[in-house]
């Protein structure tokens, strides 16, 4: 599970500030050194979604579209431990992003109400996924509402619905969850979505509303798989050309590699991502160096020229 989240946006002018945010320990609060991270790759190298490490927490982020508010600058993260399911989290935080754009106001009080509010609905949700016994309680409390009002036929239907369709439905998530880890997508994503017809039978419209963007995100991988070929033939292709003394291309690894990171995250594969951030850590650290023996090559041709 999470231990926070947070809104911010990022003004042209003055960089990122946060709107509104909480978390189950003051220590996971995320930090402007964290945000200008951020900063930088969404707004310099236009990544929608974003990570940054911290010791064994991961800092997520992810542009918001509140095209429905007129805003184009906000964005919406969560802080997790290392071993967190990122694709599923992914899911959720897109179903918390709509609810938010849609309750937005400019009082922070209200949006860290709101902020609580959804973080503390990730557990019931998540519990709800793996336990068919308690979505057959919130079958019965809706079917006892119908009662009241005097639906009587739906309450019966929804009654023998609730009978069948939450074994059903947990089911169908394990054996999609089960072709995700095997790497067969399509597969998982049609049975993301099969889960959530069935949900949607009996009225959990937030776990519609979860298995459906998560198979999106499932839908995504095979491109993601090829866009990782891409980046790494470029790598490879860069090293090649370094080899010949081009120090200048060291700058040329920095975006493929933060593309390897994310990409990385989104399949959870944790020892790639910490090898391939050391990677980026010393391809950096070249850059740095390399500029800096051009300015000393420039020196020198100046020195040459003035003998």
């Amino acid at each position: 599970m999470p231990v926070g989240i947070y809104l911010y946006e990022i003004d042209e002018s003055f960089g990122p500030n946060v709107l509104a945010e909480y978390y189950l320990a003051k220590e996971y609060k995320v930090n402007q050194a964290i945000l200008k991270d951020f900063e930088d790759k969404h707004i310099q190298k236009e990544f929608s979604t974003t990570l940054f490490w911290l010791e064994d927490l991961r800092y997520y982020s992810s542009k918001m579209d509140a095209k429905s508010i007129e805003r184009d600058n906000l964005f919406l993260g969560f802080v997790l431990k290392q071993d967190e399911d990122l694709v599923s989290l992914k899911s959720i935080l897109e179903n918390i992003a709509t609810k938010v754009v849609k309750d937005f106001s400019k009082d922070k009080s209200a949006l860290e109400t709101l902020l609580k509010k959804e973080f503390d609905s990730i557990f019931t949700l998540m519990e709800k996924l793996k336990e068919p016994s308690m979505v057959k309680e919130t079958i019965n409390d809706i079917t006892k509402k119908m009662l009241d009002d005097g639906k009587l036929t739906e309450a019966r239907e929804l009654i023998d619905l609730g009978e069948q369709i939450p074994e059903k439905l947990s089911d169908e998530i394990k054996f999609a969850e089960q072709q995700l880890i095997e790497g067969f997508y399509k597969k998982a994503k049609k049975s993301f979505i099969k889960a959530a017809e069935l949900a949607e039978t009996i009225q959990e419209m937030d776990i519609v509303a979860f298995l459906r963007n998560k198979a999106e995100q499932v839908g995504k991988f095979p491109e993601l798989i090829k866009e990782k070929e891409t980046n790494l033939k470029e790598i490879e292709s860069r090293i090649e050309a370094l080899h010949s003394n081009k120090l200048h291309l060291y700058h040329e690894l920095l975006k493929p590699l933060d593309n390897l990171i994310n990409i990385a995250n989104s399949f959870e594969e944790h020892e790639k991502t910490i090898i391939l951030a050391e990677f980026l850590k010393s391809s950096k650290k070249a850059d740095e160096l390399a500029k800096e023996l051009f300015n000393i090559d420039k020196k020198l041709k100046d020195f040459l020229q003035k003998l």
